[in-house]
């Protein structure tokens, strides 16, 4: 059955999301509520997520394009940038990442990997010229640039070692003639019938490889602190000369990343002012709806190309190679409409308990002279009318739990966080290095306190967060998430309240270590009791082992 286009993140969204009951009350009306009343007087406490088809495509009638097509590309450069990266060749990935780990400050680290996805643009200028605003493409004629990120090797090595299931981790797909067609069987995707499907001249995407792949895990949990979204990716495998989707604009931020071999990009401007950042991916396009490409280029391995959500987009593959990229994606559902989302609903409640001018009734008579029937009426009622909606909509503002709704931005982020990958250092220093094992009939290394005087702080910049919901106060965190997207339910507990300042204490003081003896507790049992609890949890590591 034919499936319409969607992007990484909306795929994820079919699994069923294992979220905590809906409290009967908005929280965000609630802790603006009680933040009001601390504001009155009352005592303030700091508010410390297998069937085939029926006849596969014909690999012949899908290569048949002419050879000669890529001598005669010719780049459209209106409204995009091509920026060409000659000279040193990109530093091998591990090696990279093994220099990153060194990076103190989590924050810092993303936006230095960041950089080196970019390079040579200055990560300022990209966020400051082109982001969410045009297309760019860096050229950097060095194939290695980006080598260690992921392969067709582990692609199959993937296929062979783990649980691959179509539809959820594997999509197999064609676009011949106009058509997009899905061929997913049902059950476990094995080599066997995979590599026939790409022989055949079907496209391959592996829809969650941070799963399967330690170096996309650790690069996506890397750069999500860069975004203070969630980063996801597919890794798509073409077969030569042939094409796996239909143009469509998705509703993320992409990066593509040529891995191996190359692909003919074509990008085209969003049709009209409504697809500009679109809140939803589209469906398929056929050719004569998406007018001409404002930028077609080859990518070659090294390349990077972006574009914003809303430009419509398609990769073919050129005759004489295969190829391998893998999109790097972010910022999905991350807008000001978003946020006011939860904001205008949550207002609306607190100014009408608590404001009686939001409970006066209508005119008796409104509705003879307002509606759709009544719109081209010249009558001073409606201006009168319009008038006092203006007014509410105003004082409405007044009423608005604006870091109350951040906070539920902020739960939903860390739900949908990769777990941080730990370096040597960290694991040695956490929880989950611990030495503590059975040996020679007996167990060792047990019993390690942590003292007033050890050294702590927390995982990551972004790993743990302080939330209100008006009644208490609880403690979200990423460190237990799954690398499967959703899988674990968003992870917090209740944090006492003589607890939140120490609490905010360690946020604030990152990346720097503090001691147990200072935080601000009432005694220094509280102390050792909370730190033992955050050290259990994985939230907090020490400076040095214990």
């Amino acid at each position: 059955m034919e499936k319409k286009h969607m992007s990484a993140f909306e795929l994820y969204k079919t699994l069923p999301p294992d979220l905590p009951p809906t409290a009967t009350k908005s929280p965000l009306q609630v802790a603006n509520k009680k933040k009001r009343k601390k504001e009155n007087g009352a005592s303030k406490v700091s508010l410390k997520a297998q069937i085939k088809p029926e006849r596969k495509p014909e690999r012949k009638k899908m290569r048949k394009k002419s050879a000669q097509r890529e001598e005669s590309l010719k780049e459209i450069t209106e409204d995009k940038e091509c920026v060409n990266g000659h000279g040193e060749a990109g530093e091998a990935l591990d090696a990279l990442l093994a220099d990153l780990a060194k990076v103190n400050n989590s924050k810092e680290r993303a936006s230095k990997l960041f950089q080196w996805l970019i390079n040579p643009i200055p990560v300022k200028s990209f966020f400051r010229e082109t982001w969410e605003k045009k297309p760019i493409l860096v050229q950097r004629k060095n194939p290695d640039y980006y080598k260690g990120l992921f392969s067709t090797a582990e692609f199959d090595r993937i296929l062979r070692q783990d649980e691959v299931q179509y539809g959820v981790n594997l999509d197999v797909t064609s676009y011949t003639n106009g058509k997009r067609e899905t061929h997913n069987p049902p059950g476990r995707a094995l080599p066997f019938t995979v590599w026939d499907f790409y022989e055949s001249g079907c496209s391959l995407r592996l829809l969650n490889p941070q799963a399967f792949s330690s170096a996309v895990w650790n690069v996506l949990s890397t750069l999500q602190e860069q975004f203070g979204s969630m980063a996801g990716a597919n890794v798509y495998l073409t077969p030569p000369g042939t094409q796996g989707f239909a143009p469509h604009y998705d509703d993320i931020e992409a990066f593509v990343v040529q891995l191996e071999g190359k692909k003919h990009w074509r990008v085209y401007s969003p049709r009209s002012e409504d697809e500009v950042l679109p809140v939803l991916s589209s469906t398929n396009f056929n050719q004569t709806n998406i007018g001409k490409p404002i930028l077609e280029v080859v990518l070659e391995a090294g390349d990077l190309l972006y574009f914003p959500r809303g430009f419509i987009h398609q990769g073919d593959c050129l005759p004489d190679a295969h190829s391998l990229h893998i999109t790097v994606s972010s910022f999905q559902k991350n807008s000001w409409g978003d946020l006011l989302h939860k904001v205008v609903p949550a207002a609306l409640e607190i100014a009408m308990e608590e404001d009686v001018e939001f409970r006066q009734g209508l005119p008796l008579d409104y509705l003879t002279y307002m509606g759709v029937q009544n719109s081209d009426k010249d009558d001073p009622r409606r201006t009168k009318f319009f008038s006092r909606v203006e007014h509410l909509m105003k004082k409405l503002t007044t009423y608005a739990p604006v870091d109350a709704a951040v906070d539920q931005k902020a739960r939903a982020f860390l739900h949908d966080c990769l777990p941080p990958m730990l370096t040597p250092e960290e694991l040695a220093t956490s929880v989950l290095g611990a030495s503590a094992r059975w040996e020679h009939g007996q167990v060792m290394d047990v019993g390690a306190k942590i003292t007033a005087k050890t050294r702590v702080r927390v995982l990551r910049g972004g790993c743990a967060r302080l939330c209100s919901d008006g009644e208490a106060v609880h403690l979200y965190y990423t460190t237990e998430n799954s690398r499967v997207y959703h899988k674990e339910q968003l992870k917090s507990f209740e944090i006492k309240v003589e607890h939140t300042d120490a609490i905010e204490f360690l946020i604030h003081s990152y990346p720097k270590f503090v001691t147990v003896g200072s935080f601000p507790c009432d005694s220094a049992e509280d102390r050792i009791t909370l730190a033992e609890l955050l050290f259990d949890r994985g939230i907090i590591h020490t400076a040095d082992a214990l």
